[in-house]
């Protein structure tokens, strides 16, 4: 805690504060496009992060996710229209209340149950981190490895219920992970003769071209959203009768954001419908909810919120993205030369704290912003799409190319753009492959760093007593999806 104290102080950089407002700013007016999720809308900010201070490049995209979570709402309670998936169990009640004329009070309950549950996610993030960056020293070569066998098992939660799928995409990830030069003997493979292909192909294509890129393609098969109307941008805030009664709905938010946001694999989207259950369950007026309750917004609006925050756990202390944002944040760390997990705190921990500053002054800016840029997203809602998707590709493009200035990379933007279109239509889920391919040179850099240590023995995975640990929790996890699967396939049959 006393790092995080330190580290505000040290924030006292004027572009730290610009990157945490500018990146809010743009996640905002992101997630209040229907269909650009908060790590598309990161996505489209990382090639433009390279050459940036590390600490800059971090807390701006961090803040991108803090934004588009606010902003996926502003849809949802206007037109019926989620802005971001999580967005999704708010569009129950907010859109009633807008029916009823209190869109704006529907707004100012997003507005402020976001920003809380962003501060208490972060309370969250700093506690949790902290206590676990003592365990950094005690990982050796081979508790790396199996700390990477660990994520790959975290594959099986990631897949949308078919283990299988999952581990075609994530087989897909580390074929491309292998690309390049032998990390151990510098020799060249699977480059097909290419001086291009050398260095292997950098996450941030990936990333960009699946998340970006694909997202585009679908979009253009998809019909134009609703129109908003202009009279509906007053947002008001809510009064301290309405805070008392939101207090619960916005607690029970809390305490499910908080562990579905450190699961893996659970995400904002899980987190908002499980507390949108809940706060009916335990709310004095559940009647209310369907035509226009407040608890309804305050509940998913918060636990997605706190998602923001404390998804970045498995993130910091083992590496191990649980979500499509936290993936697209741990391009953001890999492009400047820094690798998320238990030495990260040892190596760099002015990024961290950094990073727990920056989001502080992000949730801050929610509020700030918010106030005052309901105009902006009803103008941009309200433009064509074929202009917006063509000024979108443009970004991309334009972005990758300014990276290295290489027409060979944004070819294999496109490429990958076009590959996860054709895994969205086959259904295989892309989160696997991003895992597959961050921690596939991890995986395979420390095992053979451990065999030239123990001299060829693979019992130095198991005489390690973290990387013993790591093992058979990895194990237990995979088992047990496997065996819920098994289950549920089971419970289907006649």
């Amino acid at each position: 805690m006393t790092g995080f104290i330190d580290s505000l102080t040290n924030l006292a950089s004027l572009w730290v504060v610009v990157a945490a407002f500018a990146g809010v700013l743009w996640g905002i007016l992101g997630g209040a496009l229907p269909g650009i999720s908060p790590s598309i809308a990161m996505a489209l900010l990382l090639p433009f992060t390279v050459g940036m201070d590390p600490t800059i490049a971090i807390v701006l995209l961090a803040s991108v996710y803090v934004g588009a979570e606010y902003g996926g709402s502003i849809p949802a309670i206007l037109i019926r229209t989620p802005g971001t998936n999580s967005a999704s169990a708010t569009v129950i009640d907010g859109y009633e209340m807008a029916r009823q004329g209190r869109a704006g009070e529907a707004l100012g309950i997003s507005l402020m149950s976001g920003m809380w549950g962003g501060l208490f996610g972060l309370l969250v993030l700093v506690l949790a981190t902290e206590s676990l960056a003592k365990v950094a020293l005690a990982f050796t070569p081979a508790a790396y490895f199996s700390l990477g066998i660990l994520g790959l098992s975290v594959i099986a939660g990631l897949s949308g219920g078919s283990l299988l799928r999952g581990l075609i995409t994530a087989c897909i990830g580390l074929m491309i992970a292998f690309i390049g030069s032998d990390p151990v003997s510098g020799v060249p493979r699977f480059t097909f003769g290419s001086a291009d292909l050398l260095g292997g192909i950098k996450p941030i294509l990936i990333m960009v071209g699946l998340f970006a890129v694909t997202e585009m393609l679908v979009q253009i098969g998809e019909p134009a959203w609703a129109k908003a109307s202009k009279s509906e941008a007053r947002l008001k805030l809510p009064n301290w009768a309405m805070s008392k009664r939101l207090f619960k709905p916005q607690a029970i938010g809390a305490a499910i954001g908080t562990f579905e946001g450190v699961t893996p694999g659970a995400g904002g989207t899980v987190a908002a419908f499980m507390a949108y259950s809940e706060a009916k369950r335990w709310s004095k007026k559940p009647e209310e909810f369907g035509h226009g309750s407040p608890e309804g917004i305050a509940a998913p609006e918060s636990a997605n919120n706190v998602v923001t925050a404390t998804a970045l756990v498995p993130l910091l202390s083992l590496g191990i993205p649980g979500s499509n944002s936290a993936a697209i944040l741990l391009g953001g760390f890999l492009i400047h030369g820094l690798q998320p997990g238990p030495m990260l705190f040892e190596k760099a921990p002015e990024v961290v704290w950094g990073l727990y500053g920056g989001l502080l002054f992000a949730n801050i800016a929610m509020l700030l912003i918010g106030l005052v840029i309901l105009s902006p997203c009803i103008w941009l809602v309200n433009r064509p799409k074929p202009y917006l998707i063509a000024f979108i590709l443009a970004l991309v493009m334009s972005g990758v190319y300014a990276i290295h200035q290489s027409i060979f990379e944004v070819g294999i933007v496109l490429a990958v753009g076009v590959l996860g279109y054709g895994m969205r239509l086959l259904r295989l889920p892309v989160l696997p492959l991003v895992l597959g391919l961050v921690l596939g040179y991890l995986v395979e850099s420390n095992y053979r760093r451990s065999l030239l240590i123990s001299g060829g023995e693979h019992s130095i995975f198991l005489t390690d007593k973290v990387s013993l640990g790591l093992l058979i929790t990895a194990f237990a996890l995979t088992a047990y999806t496997g065996w819920k699967e098994f289950s549920a396939s089971k419970g289907k049959k006649p």
